[in-house]
């Protein structure tokens, strides 16, 4: 009786021990930390490096096929769906501002799982940066516990000498445990931080990886309506080449924007239509004095569903992207800003804020590639930066229709200046040939965005 009550504080120091060694041990092989299996791990690796490499290939190869049978498919599907679109305009452009309505929300998305992920990847850096600076505690801690738990008791007591040296032990492990046992603990939750955080990582990537899959596949979707279009556009107007290389000498006599309006819907023949024709038809009457938001439901329209001055707080904005400038505010360089700037991602889709006629689409001095809808109404629209521009001048485009593509580098001068680091679209609205503050016709939230 006197053995057994001599070592019961020997025995729990023992257990607890075992317990935080159990703990501490599975955490730090479930994420490669232990000192001796990397090692292990890597003779069982390297023992056979060529198979292994072989092995790689043959699984990238296949991976390869399979993409490319999967791109052939939905190539096929693409060219089927258009042949089944046929002539009809209206279920054309349906479907181009639906896919691109899709592609920006997926875009949404990618940008809210790398902002989610940007705090997660940060915080595993900082623990494994604290695991990493604590390997020896870490070793000490292991060789302690080990230890305690090791050391077997005595099987009787036969001198008074083994007693006194029982409770000698006894009392230092007392004393030594609880400590060893804190710091058992926090590593131990630091590990469970960590493989906590690797598992929310990793679903995350997940999620990107498939977004990214769908993005790709919605891009290519798009790009074929868009092909498509313009490819119906261009037989429809025969002499678009003409007209485009003359809009590009035209834009050459000008230095200002207002002047390259103005010389495009007086001297090139398909804006001067594209002008005249929203004189006549850019101003339709509202419904009880408010914007008849069902007209916006026919994709077969030639004319604005709905009168600019009419339209706002019903706008979304043409990129998904953050707000660099604002109207109004220090352009940087000793004047003001005439529109607003917003940063977008690298490939990111530009759709149309509003119907318009298309009067200007091509490079324009330090604005790179520059678009120009005229609203009806006296109001415009300028889009620049973008790194492809898909319509042509005379062109009518509806709301939320695709229009153009972001590049990989800011394209407009004065953006480049303050050394942004993502493609920059710039955004301006003109009432009468001035600028005017395109703030109050923006939608404050997704669900009083205007659709087409």
């Amino acid at each position: 009786m006197a053995s057994e009550r001599y070592h019961r504080p020997r025995d729990r120091a023992a257990n607890a021990g075992w317990r935080s060694v159990a703990l501490l041990s599975a955490g730090l092989v479930s994420i490669g930390l232990a000192g001796g299996w990397p090692r292990q791990a890597q003779a069982q690796v390297t023992a056979s490096p060529s198979t292994d490499l072989i092995r790689q290939h043959e699984q990238e190869l296949e991976a390869a096929r399979a993409r490319q049978k999967s791109a052939a498919e939905l190539q096929e599907k693409l060219k089927a769906d258009i042949a089944a679109i046929g002539e009809d305009r209206a279920k054309l452009n349906q479907q181009l501002i639906d896919v691109a309505a899709k592609v920006r929300a997926v875009e949404t998305r990618i940008g809210e799982t790398e902002a989610r992920l940007q705090p997660l990847d940060a915080r595993e850096a900082q623990i494994r940066a604290s695991l990493d600076s604590r390997r020896s505690e870490i070793s000490e801690v292991l060789a302690a516990l080990q230890r305690a738990g090791r050391r077997a008791p005595p099987a009787l007591l036969v001198r008074p000498e083994d007693a006194l040296q029982s409770l000698r032990t006894a009392m230092l492990l007392g004393a030594v445990v609880p400590d060893m046992r804190a710091r058992a603990d926090r590593l131990v939750g630091d590990l469970g931080e960590l493989i906590a955080l690797r598992k929310a990582i990793s679903a995350e990537r997940d999620q990107l990886t498939a977004d990214r899959g769908k993005l790709n596949t919605d891009q290519l979707q798009l790009a074929s309506l868009v092909d498509e279009r313009q490819r119906k556009q261009s037989a429809a107007e025969n002499d678009m080449e003409v007209e485009r290389a003359r809009a590009v000498t035209l834009s050459r006599q000008v230095d200002s924007l207002q002047g390259l309006i103005a010389k495009m819907e007086l001297d090139l023949k398909s804006a001067a239509k594209a002008a005249a024709t929203a004189s006549l038809k850019g101003t339709p009457a509202a419904l009880n004095g408010k914007p008849n938001l069902g007209a916006l439901k026919d994709p077969g329209r030639l004319s604005p569903a709905i009168a600019f001055a009419s339209a706002k707080g019903l706008f979304a904005l043409p990129v998904n992207g953050t707000k660099l400038r604002e109207f109004g505010k220090p352009d940087g360089v000793g004047g003001i800003e005439k529109g607003i700037s917003l940063a977008a991602r690298p490939g990111a889709q530009v759709t149309t804020p509003c119907d318009g006629w298309v009067v200007y689409s091509g490079p324009f001095r330090s604005y790179g590639q520059l678009l120009i809808l005229n609203a009806g109404g006296g109001y415009h629209v300028l889009i620049a930066g973008m790194e492809r521009i898909s319509v042509n001048i005379g062109q009518f485009v509806l709301t939320g229709e695709p229009v153009a593509i972001m590049g990989s580098t800011s394209q407009v001068a004065s953006i480049l200046a303050a050394n942004a680091s993502q493609p920059v679209l710039y955004i301006e609205f003109r009432k009468d040939g001035t600028p005017i503050d395109p703030g109050p016709w923006w939608a404050a939230s997704e669900g009083e965005k205007v659709r087409g």
